[in-house]
């Protein structure tokens, strides 16, 4: 069964990145397709983005990256999808993601959404709130993969306020996708 997780991933953060991981164990394939929005200016192109998630997924076999534009569902159809995949962190979030849900089966009736709840760790964060970070000069090295927060900074480099990678927090990039989850002995 092959599930689209679809979402404009600018940029891809650790909590999209659990979303990835579990939904890999729950599908034969996940494409996780980057939106073209052109009702939005993105921090990162679409080029970007998919080298971006491609690296930071790349430990998970059957996890592809592409793009697209348009309907979701269209999309879905065209690649053989019977499931969208789709993360919750709140109940504002599942107000829009049911009517959306609702949407999707009456323009493909053969789509299921499944909803996965966002790790509690990763309750608060959204690429919105990660750029809002880094614009005004603090650390994202604990909310998205080295490599992003890298990118990130580069993009904020002529904020005076914004971090230089070594005024950041020192966290070891995770090579299995997850972020350090063990709790400090003391």
């Amino acid at each position: 069964m092959i599930a689209i997780y679809p979402g404009s991933f600018d940029p891809i953060t650790f909590g999209h990145l659990d979303i990835i991981k579990r939904g890999s164990h729950l599908f034969d394939r996940v494409i996780v397709a980057v939106l073209r929005n052109p009702n939005k200016t993105p921090l990162f192109t679409i080029q970007d983005r998919m080298q971006q998630i491609r690296r930071a997924t790349q430990p998970l076999a059957n996890v592809e990256v592409d793009s697209f534009e348009g309907l979701t569902v269209t999309y879905a159809k065209l690649r053989g999808a019977s499931a969208l995949l789709r993360g919750l962190r709140a109940i504002s979030d599942f107000e829009m993601e049911l009517q959306m849900a609702h949407i999707n089966k009456t323009l493909f009736d053969q789509i299921e959404t499944v909803f996965l709840t966002t790790s509690n760790e990763y309750s608060f964060l959204s690429s919105s709130v990660v750029k809002e970070v880094a614009k005004f000069g603090g650390a994202i090295d604990h909310l998205v993969p080295q490599h992003v927060a890298l990118d990130i900074y580069k993009c904020y480099a002529k904020n005076p306020l914004a971090p230089t990678p070594t005024d950041s927090i020192p966290v070891m990039e995770a090579p299995k996708i997850d972020p350090p989850t063990e709790k400090i002995r003391e």
